[in-house]
């Protein structure tokens, strides 16, 4: 046997133990996250995960950093994965080509919009990314798989994953609020928009809840299908970063990360049928599970006093890309007939 050979497990199990404490803490956080979900079903566990990750953030030992940088990264990507299983293209093509249209038009305007806003208010160019991914995707995850292939800061994603928290949270109350009081919205048509308009998929949920099980159901559908144009959106961005890389001698990302791959493989799967009920169902408390660990430890990176000195235009930039997106989706189903 090489030295070699006996040198990697030994360096593998260093490694191990040196990330063990910061995933049990990552672990703690998310289960926290979900008990509370659990009490208050309108708080997405995503949501909670973040916040308590603030909140510990700066009084964690630094024995937990790496862990904690580890599941971050590793657990949102194969929670991403999972969330491949949560739609199938059968119920994409079930919208109907209206309404696939009105929710590619939301995507792009709320994408592109938000980057031209970023730019008029000075935020800078990562952050302008994760929030125009975030907002006009689907939240946190889509922040992420974006990451993968951008060159942006770690303070970009995680205030991009702040932003998505507070506003997200703001549209819980105000979309069935306005869709249902002010606007008069049928419960089909309120669905609609929450899942056009919401950023994450639990935050869509809670929004739609008050106009009953169907708005729900239909809300879900629409949001999801949002989530399956991350991969094209990804895939794009990565084309134009390698280009980029290729010219300035940086680091070429990859077209497509793996961890979006195995998202279009999951959903790929799932509309072939070849994945039984049950397995559905523990996936997607799995994903849960994995994205809240990965929540809470990026909510540990946020430092509140540099975002509140420094994040006065994240924050405008965020309420104006949630104005944005509301406005856009809302105009399209108008035109579609659904006012």
């Amino acid at each position: 046997m090489s030295t070699l050979e006996v040198i990697r497990p030994l360096r593998a199990a260093a490694r191990r133990r040196r990330a063990a404490p910061g995933i049990a803490v990552a672990a703690g956080g998310a289960a926290l996250a979900i008990a509370v979900n659990r009490f208050v079903p309108a708080l997405s566990a995503l949501t909670v995960a973040v916040l308590i990750g603030v909140l510990a953030g700066g009084t964690l030992p630094a024995v937990t950093a790496h862990g904690l940088q580890w599941a971050t990264r590793t657990f949102l990507r194969a929670g991403v994965v999972l969330l491949g299983l949560q739609l199938s293209l059968t119920e994409v093509l079930r919208l109907g080509p209206g309404l696939l249209a009105v929710v590619v038009a939301t995507v792009v305007l709320a994408f592109t919009g938000t980057l031209a806003l970023a730019r008029l208010l000075g935020v800078s160019r990562g952050l302008g990314l994760m929030v125009a991914t975030g907002f006009s995707i689907c939240g946190a995850s889509a922040i992420v798989a974006m990451d993968s292939v951008a060159r942006s800061e770690k303070e970009d994603v995680a205030t991009g994953v702040t932003l998505v928290t507070i506003y997200g949270g703001a549209a819980i109350a105000a979309v069935p609020f306005l869709g249902g009081r002010v606007l008069g919205l049928d419960p089909e048509s309120l669905g609609m928009w929450a899942g056009l308009s919401v950023h994450e998929v639990a935050q869509v949920v809670a929004a739609a809840s008050p106009a009953g099980a169907a708005a729900v159901g239909t809300a879900v559908i629409v949001k999801l299908t949002r989530v399956v144009l991350l991969a094209p959106m990804v895939a794009g961005m990565g084309v134009l970063e390698r280009r980029a890389g290729g010219a300035d001698g940086g680091k070429r990302p990859p077209i497509v990360p793996p961890f979006v791959a195995g998202f279009l493989a999951m959903l790929l799967l799932r509309s072939a049928g070849a994945v039984p009920a049950p397995v559905l169902t523990g996936a997607k408390e799995i994903s849960t599970v994995l994205l809240a660990a990965a929540m809470f430890g990026l909510g540990t990176s946020v430092r509140v006093r540099a975002l509140l000195r420094t994040g006065r235009r994240g924050l405008l930039l965020g309420a104006l890309s949630t104005v944005l997106v509301g406005t856009v989706s809302l105009t399209a189903l108008t035109l579609l007939g659904h006012s």
